[in-house]
């Protein structure tokens, strides 16, 4: 199975394909939009500011690819928050995959911003994406913004407020935290995506 991970700038990408290797996916790094179309599963990755990565993509003449593609898309980190239709991160109008806008988490006592390190997984709905996977499942996250608890949210987790921590909607999919550096619970949703890629 070949794999486009899209070349979207994140620090995470080489991360991202080492994780893919040790699954047997062979992936490719691109930011060309008939490579993306001709592959059978897209993961978007992301590090950073959404602003910063919608104006990447625009330039590498993707948003109107990634916004019709019909094969399985996984997006990771702030890769998973570009699916969604805008975020307060600069204002921003994103993918508009998946409805709801990204909002910062609220600081307060005791709750530090970023938000960074192991946290648990609550599991809202069943889903193939989560096979294997159970409610206190352990993963490891580095974000300041969130998507909200909504219909498409299929496992949740809690930083003072509680936010979405994996979504899905058909062949569209996200994991706000970094699959690639979660270790077995990684793993098994990143294998899980490539075995069955839709809801």
């Amino acid at each position: 199975m070949r794999v486009a991970v899209i070349d979207s700038g994140g620090a995470n990408i080489g991360s991202v394909r080492y994780a893919l290797d040790r699954l047997g996916a062979d992936s490719v790094l691109t930011g060309e939009a008939a490579v993306i179309r001709a592959c059978e599963r897209v993961i978007l990755p992301g590090v950073g500011v959404a602003s910063v990565a919608m104006a990447r993509l625009r330039a590498l003449g993707l948003v109107e690819v990634l916004r019709t593609l019909e094969q399985p898309i996984l997006g990771i980190c702030l890769g998973m928050q570009l699916l969604f239709e805008s975020s307060e991160e600069g204002d921003v109008e994103l993918l508009g995959r998946l409805k709801g806008r990204v909002a910062r988490l609220p600081e307060a006592p005791g709750v530090r911003i970023p938000h960074m390190g192991w946290n648990h997984l609550a599991i809202r709905r069943e889903s193939p994406l989560l096979d294997g996977i159970e409610s206190g499942a352990q993963c490891y996250f580095v974000h300041s913004y969130a998507a909200p608890v909504s219909a498409d949210c299929i496992a949740s987790s809690a930083h003072g407020v509680p936010f979405a921590a994996v979504v899905q909607r058909g062949c569209v999919a996200g994991a706000q935290f970094h699959p690639e550096r979660s270790g077995a619970v990684g793993a098994r949703l990143l294998e899980n995506f490539l075995r069955s890629g839709c809801a």
